[in-house]
C-alpha cells in the first residue's frame, strides 16, 4: 500500500537566507559555519536531516556536514559520482524529489548514516562556474512531497554556499583546482589564424564579475532593479538597430533582433523572478539562471537548443554588466604592458581598440581563418587561434598563458616543466631574431649573387623600421580594405586619402602598393547588403563589388590619387577571373585620373597599373594579361583553396593539400614564364612566401620577389643568403613534373644536404 503523502510548508525563503548569510559573516572555522548552516535549513524545513556533500578528487562526494545524520558518518561517507542518490544528482546536475528514497533505483544503503528511518528526500547541486562541486540534501521520516518552491530555495541556499565551498576553507585550495578544473595547469587545442609563439598574463575580453551581495533585503526592490537593467539592455540593441543603418535582411541586424526577442523568454525571465522571489539579489539571481544554464549546456548535443541556451547565457553576462555597473571590456588604461587577449568572440573594431604594441596574442573561442578578426591579428603579427573550446571558462584573468601559434596550442596556468620548455622555444626565438637582425643592413642576395626582393604585407600597422631596412624595397600589398571592414559606413575620400598619405610619411622613398579593396563575400561590410551565400569565397566581392558599384570603387580611386600627389602610385585590383574584368577596373581608374588632371590637382609623377593572380582562370588568360599590366602579384592563399577546392577556413581540411604540391609549384612556374616573355614583374604574396622552406622553393621556379609579414624578412634573408639559386632551380627543375603530393621532404632534404638555413 503506497504511503500517505503529505506536503510541508518552509519557513520565510529570505528570513532563512538571512540567518545563513549572518553564520556565513562570522568569524568561526568553516566547518562550524557549514555545521551552522545545515542545522539552519533543517530548522527552515521542518525536517529531520540535512546534509552538505562536497566533490573531492577522484569524482567522489564527501559527507561534509549533517543534520540528522550519524555524526560519526561526517568525513567517513563517500559517494562516487553516479553512485547511489546524492551520486546521480551531481552526474545530472539536476535536482531529485522523492516522497520514497528507497523505492528509487539508484538508492544505495549506506549502514553508518543511519538514513534507513528517513523516506522523504530532495537534493541540489552546489554549482560554480557551471561545474558541480557538491550537493545540498534534505531528508525527513514521513513520506511527503517538497513544493517546487522549496526546491528553489533550496538551489538558492546552494548558491550562497558555492562561496564557501571555493573558499579552499573546507576542501584544500589545490584539490578544489583539481576537481573543478580551474586554476590548474591546462593544455588546450585550437584552430590556428596566426603562427608564433607568445607568453603574457591573461586579459578576459569581457571580464570576469564578482558578485559580493547575494542576499535581497527587500525582493521588489531588487526586482525593480532587473526590470530597469533589462529596459537598459533593449534599449541598447534599440539603439544600434537604428543607428547602424542596417537592412532588414542584414544578418547582423537579424542577430540583434534575436537577442531582443530573447529578451522577452518567458522561461528565462520568469526563472529570474522566482529566484529574486525565493531572497537573492537582482545579480546572483541572474547568475543563479545562468550557472543552471551552464549546468544543462553539458547534458545537451542537439546544436539547436545549445546555441539558443548558449545566446541566453550571453545575455545573462550582458545583465549582470548593468546591474552591477561594469563595462562590457576591460579599461584599456589598467590593461598590463603585455598581454594576451581571451575571448568567446570577437569583431574587428573591438580587436584594433586594444595597443597592438601590448597585445602579444590572441585566443578565441568561435572564429575561422578567414574572418576579419583573424585577417587583422595577422597583420597585427601576433599568433592566434580559434576554437578554443572552454577558454574564456578555464582562463581567468591575469593567469599566465603560453599561445603556441606554431603547434595550435594553449597552455594555461601552465607547470614548471612546460613553461621551462615553452620558454626554452621563446628564448631560441629571440636568438634567431637577434641572428636576423645582423642582417639588417645588408641585402637579400644568393650565393651565387641572385638578389631576391623582400617586400611587407600591411594594412594599418606598418612596423616602419622593417620596411626601412636594407634589402626591402617597400610595401608589396597594402590591404586598404581594412577601413571598410573596420567601419559602419563607407569612408569617405578624405578619409581614405589622409590613411594612404600617411603610408607614404611613414616610409620615405619606398615603394608601395596598394591593393584595392578587398570587401563582401567572407568579408561581410555593414553598408553593403550583400545578403547570405552559399560559397561567399568565392561570391560578390573585391572587384566585382566595385564594378557593380563604381561610385564605391571610384572613391577609393580618388582617394589613391590624392594620396600619392608628387609620388608613385602602385595599385592592383584583387578577385580578377577575366581580362575583360582587370580592362573595366582599369578603365574607371583612367577615368578618375583624368577628372584630376583636369581639376588641376598635384598628380602622382608615375603610375603602374596591375592585378592580383588568385583564380585560377587567369592561367588560360596569361598572354592576353601580360600584355596589359605593368606587374601582377601571386595571391597563394586564395589560388590555393581555388586550384584544388579546398576551403581555407575549414578546419578538418587545412592540412588536406600542401602549398609545396607539385601542382602548385607549376602554376607559380607557367606564371613566371609568362610574365618573363613579357616583361612583366611578378611577386608573391601570402602564407606560402613567409614560409623559408617554401619560398626557397619559389625561387626554384623563377620567384625574385615575396611580400611577407615583417616578421618573416629576417628567416628569408637568411634563407636567400645561405643558397645558390643556380643550384636550387635545376633541383625544381628534376622535381617539378612529378606526381608526389607534396615535394616539402624532399626539399627539406635538400636544403639539410647544402647548408641552407630554413
Amino acid at each position: 500500500m503506497a504511503s500517505k503523502v503529505t506536503k510541508l510548508t518552509t519557513h520565510s525563503p529570505l528570513a532563512l537566507l538571512r540567518q545563513i548569510r549572518d553564520v556565513m559573516s562570522q568569524a568561526a572555522s568553516a566547518q562550524a559555519r557549514l555545521d551552522d548552516v545545515v542545522r539552519i535549513i533543517a530548522d527552515g524545513f521542518t525536517s529531520e536531516v540535512c546534509s552538505v556533500y562536497l566533490l573531492r578528487a577522484g569524482d567522489v562526494l564527501e559527507l561534509y556536514a549533517s543534520r540528522g545524520l550519524k555524526a560519526t558518518s561526517v568525513h567517513l561517507t563517500r559517494l562516487s559520482v553516479g553512485r547511489g542518490l546524492v551520486g546521480t544528482i551531481a552526474a545530472n546536475a539536476e535536482a531529485l524529489n522523492l516522497a520514497d528514497a528507497s523505492a528509487h533505483p539508484m538508492f544505495e544503503y549506506r549502514p553508518e548514516t543511519g538514513e534507513e528511518i528517513y523516506s522523504s528526500f530532495v537534493g541540489v547541486t552546489i554549482l560554480q562556474g557551471g561545474r558541480v562541486i557538491g550537493v545540498l540534501v534534505v531528508q525527513g521520516k514521513q513520506a511527503h512531497s517538497y513544493t517546487q518552491d522549496q526546491v528553489e530555495v533550496l538551489q538558492t541556499v546552494a548558491m550562497v554556499l558555492s562561496e564557501l565551498a571555493m573558499s579552499g576553507q573546507l576542501v584544500d585550495a589545490q584539490e578544489i583546482k583539481a576537481v573543478t578544473g580551474v586554476l590548474m595547469a591546462e593544455q588546450m587545442a585550437g584552430t590556428r589564424l596566426s603562427a608564433g609563439i607568445a607568453k603574457a598574463p591573461a586579459v578576459l575580453h569581457q571580464p570576469q564579475l564578482t558578485i559580493t551581495n547575494y542576499v535581497a533585503t527587500d525582493t521588489e526592490h531588487e526586482k525593480e532593479r532587473f526590470s530597469l537593467a533589462l529596459q537598459s539592455l533593449q534599449d541598447s540593441f534599440d539603439r544600434y538597430i537604428q543607428t547602424s543603418g542596417l537592412s532588414d535582411g542584414d544578418e547582423q541586424r537579424e542577430i540583434i533582433e534575436t537577442y531582443l526577442l530573447f529578451t522577452q523568454d518567458r522561461g528565462w525571465l520568469t526563472r529570474i523572478d522566482e529566484a529574486i522571489s525565493s531572497g537573492l539579489t537582482a545579480e546572483a539571481a541572474v547568475r543563479k539562471v545562468q550557472e543552471e544554464l551552464q549546468a544543462k549546456m553539458s547534458q545537451i548535443t542537439n546544436l539547436y537548443i545549445k546555441e539558443r541556451i548558449q545566446d541566453l547565457e550571453d545575455l545573462s553576462t550582458r545583465l549582470l554588466h548593468v546591474l552591477l555597473g561594469k563595462p562590457m571590456t576591460q579599461s584599456l588604461s589598467e590593461l598590463p604592458e603585455a598581454f594576451i587577449l581571451v575571448a568567446r568572440t570577437l569583431g574587428p573594431a573591438d580587436l584594433l581598440d586594444y595597443d597592438h604594441k601590448r597585445i602579444k596574442g590572441l585566443i578565441l573561442e568561435e572564429g575561422s581563418t578567414s574572418s576579419h578578426t583573424a585577417v587583422i591579428a595577422r597583420a597585427m603579427d601576433i599568433p592566434a587561434l580559434a576554437r578554443v573550446e572552454g577558454a574564456t571558462s578555464v582562463i581567468q584573468q591575469g593567469d599566465m598563458v603560453i599561445i603556441d601559434g606554431d603547434a595550435s596550442n594553449v597552455y594555461v596556468r601552465p607547470s614548471y616543466t612546460i613553461e621551462q620548455a615553452m620558454d626554452k622555444h621563446i628564448e631560441a626565438a629571440k636568438r634567431r631574431e637577434a641572428e636576423y637582425a645582423v642582417l639588417r643592413d645588408v641585402a637579400a642576395v644568393t650565393t651565387d649573387g641572385v638578389r631576391i626582393s623582400l617586400n611587407i604585407n600591411a594594412g594599418l600597422f606598418v612596423d616602419t623600421s622593417s620596411v626601412l631596412q636594407e634589402g626591402v624595397e617597400g610595401i608589396g600589398l597594402y590591404r586598404t580594405e581594412l577601413p571598410y571592414m573596420t567601419s559602419s559606413s563607407l569612408p569617405e575620400v578624405e578619409v581614405q586619402q589622409a590613411l594612404y598619405a600617411q603610408m607614404y610619411q611613414e616610409v620615405p622613398g619606398k615603394r608601395i602598393i596598394f591593393r584595392s579593396f578587398d570587401i563582401g563575400g567572407d568579408k561581410k561590410v555593414p553598408y553593403l547588403n550583400a545578403g547570405d551565400e552559399e560559397n561567399p569565397a568565392m561570391g560578390w566581392r573585391a572587384t566585382r563589388i566595385g564594378l557593380d558599384r563604381p561610385g564605391i570603387l571610384r572613391k577609393q580611386f580618388r582617394a589613391l590619387i590624392g594620396a600619392a600627389s608628387g609620388q608613385a602610385l602602385h595599385v592592383m585590383f584583387p578577385f580578377i577571373a577575366q581580362v575583360s574584368e582587370f580592362d573595366a577596373a582599369k578603365k574607371l581608374f583612367l577615368l578618375e585620373w583624368e577628372l584630376a588632371q583636369k581639376a588641376g590637382n598635384v598628380m602622382p609623377v608615375d603610375l603602374k597599373i596591375g592585378v592580383m593572380v588568385e583564380i585560377p582562370s587567369l592561367m588560360w588568360q596569361l598572354p592576353q594579361l601580360m600584355s596589359r599590366v605593368d606587374f601582377v602579384s601571386i595571391g597563394s592563399n586564395d589560388l590555393m583553396q581555388f586550384l584544388f577546392a579546398c576551403d581555407r577556413g575549414a578546419a578538418h581540411m587545412a592540412d588536406a593539400y600542401d602549398t609545396l604540391s607539385p601542382v602548385m609549384l607549376r602554376v607559380v612556374r607557367d606564371i613566371m614564364i609568362a610574365a618573363n616573355e613579357h616583361k612583366v614583374e611578378v611577386s608573391f604574396c601570402g602564407e606560402m612566401a613567409r614560409r623559408p622552406l617554401d619560398a626557397m622553393a619559389l625561387i626554384g621556379v623563377g620567384v625574385r620577389s615575396v611580400s611577407v609579414s615583417a616578421s618573416a624578412i629576417g628567416p628569408i634573408k637568411a634563407m636567400t643568403r645561405s643558397l645558390s639559386a643556380a643550384q636550387i632551380t635545376e633541383f625544381m627543375s628534376f622535381l617539378i613534373d612529378s606526381d608526389e603530393p607534396s615535394l616539402r621532404h624532399r626539399l627539406a632534404g635538400f636544403a639539410q644536404d647544402h647548408g641552407i638555413v630554413v
